[in-house]
């Protein structure tokens, strides 16, 4: 089996014909429609003070960066190790882990302790915090007998409602005030990152990208499965682990970072595999993240300059991520 053959047999997208764009061309056309609509995004309408508007702006670009970076990039490196392009990484209970700490922290502490404790250390704990949680799972589901990867996604499955429950139950016995500063948590907040964040967000993405940029002609391989991978001297379980390592590093992040976007990379990955117009990881993963970014920046200014509702950009995603993902799972059965 070819490796288009391969990703052909488990995917549902098919690319977009056009022709006259080879990947690289379409890359550089991507690249300057995301640097216009970024001008447009932190010059255009602007009311009242430059010196207060354009670098409030310029931050939510960073933020929107980095979503766009670690959600997009995650979920595409998802789909190449599980060889499905309909699950996200948040299957594996990350959204409902950050949830859960979210919760018992205000259960025990009170509402004001979110807001005492904001900083970096706070990021990086609850960023370890998942990422330890995603390790252990994977050392021992593949280091026991069973090494199934979908063993694996149902324990995730089974973990994520049990976190959802046990925060349900907690939530239910918070006081209203409470309660209410614990919701504003639990959305994504881009508007809402602090500058002081972005240095260390990028200087992790950097990293995480270049790694993975190093192992991309492995990433190709990976998607003609475990036998094939394993005959051209590819050390699939290695591989399989450290990806899904990166993958929780990735989502771990940007949750404490931006909040839940369980949609969002789902989105993004379903548009890339349309546009990239090559299977190669060279071509794709650069795509995702072009396409994540101009996807939160294109949809942010239209929400605060047409709708007036800039805070509920995450919201809008989320809402039109489960309608895609619907139309995705129906057309794979042949439903529609």
């Amino acid at each position: 089996m070819s490796v288009p053959d391969a990703v052909a047999a488990g995917g549902t997208s098919r690319s977009i014909a056009v022709g006259w764009l080879t990947p690289k061309k379409r890359l550089v056309l991507m690249s300057a429609i995301c640097v216009v609509a970024a001008l447009c995004f932190v010059f255009l309408l602007v009311r009242g003070s430059w010196d207060f508007t354009v670098p409030r702006r310029a931050t939510m670009l960073g933020a929107m960066a980095v979503a766009a970076c670690t959600q997009g990039i995650a979920t595409v490196l998802f789909h190449t190790v599980t060889h499905n392009r309909i699950l996200t990484p948040s299957i594996v209970g990350f959204d409902s882990l950050y949830v859960l700490m979210q919760t018992v922290t205000v259960f025990l502490f009170g509402g004001t302790a979110i807001a005492a404790t904001e900083g970096i250390p706070k990021l990086l704990a609850q960023t370890a915090l998942m990422v330890v949680f995603a390790t252990v799972l994977y050392g021992w589901l593949f280091s026991g007998r069973f090494g199934s990867l979908y063993l694996l996604l149902l324990v995730g499955v089974v973990l994520g409602l049990s976190f959802q429950s046990v925060s349900t139950f907690l939530q239910r016995l918070l006081s209203p005030t409470e309660y209410d500063m614990l919701s504003v948590e639990l959305f994504g907040r881009i508007s809402a990152v602090k500058p002081d964040y972005l240095p260390l967000a990028f200087g992790i993405c950097a990293v995480v990208c270049l790694v993975v940029w190093t192992r991309r002609h492995q990433l190709d391989v990976l998607l003609l499965g475990r036998e094939h991978a394993t005959n051209l001297g590819v050390n699939h379980r290695r591989e399989l682990i450290l990806m899904l390592v990166i993958v929780a590093l990735l989502i771990s992040f940007s949750t404490a970072l931006v909040g839940p976007m369980t949609f969002y990379g789902f989105i993004v990955a379903t548009l890339t595999y349309q546009v990239a117009g090559d299977y190669r990881h060279q071509y794709v993963l650069p795509m995702a993240f072009l396409l994540g970014f101009l996807t939160l920046v294109v949809a942010q200014f239209v929400m605060q300059h047409v709708f007036y509702a800039g805070g509920l950009l995450t919201v809008l995603i989320e809402f039109v991520g489960g309608l895609l993902f619907l139309v995705v799972l129906l057309r794979k059965k042949g439903a529609v």
